[in-house]
């Protein structure tokens, strides 16, 4: 069993920064692939951003390439998140899953709401 918590969420400007960060806990924590997936209203849930175990493989949905990092810590992971779009409100889920890249996640946090304003 994984547990996620998400923080880092909040209101910028379209062109700024923030950085997420995702909490787990559990015991096994370290052998699941980590991602983070997103949410608009009235849209469906897409990939963002993933990353291996052991950190070594990285992969990013085109839309946010050079934009965007993953990268995992002790029990965490982050997206730093540069050149906001002014997309609204999204919500950003953290998520673990067995498989690679990780697209139908074993477990997911409860979110944590960006919003860009233009």
């Amino acid at each position: 069993q994984v547990q996620l918590v998400e923080s880092g969420g909040g209101l910028v400007q379209a062109g700024g920064s923030l950085r997420l960060s995702c909490a787990a806990s559990g015991r096994t924590f370290s052998s699941y692939a980590m991602g983070w997936f997103r949410q608009a209203p009235g849209k469906e849930r897409e990939f963002v951003a993933a990353i291996s175990w052991s950190g070594a493989r990285i992969y990013s949905d085109d839309s946010v390439k050079g934009r965007f990092t993953i990268t995992r810590g002790s029990a965490r992971i982050y997206l730093q998140m540069n050149s906001l779009k002014p997309e609204g409100t999204t919500v950003y889920y953290c998520a673990a899953s067995h498989s690679w890249p990780p697209y139908e996640p074993d477990y997911w946090g409860q979110g944590t709401q960006v919003t860009v304003s233009s």
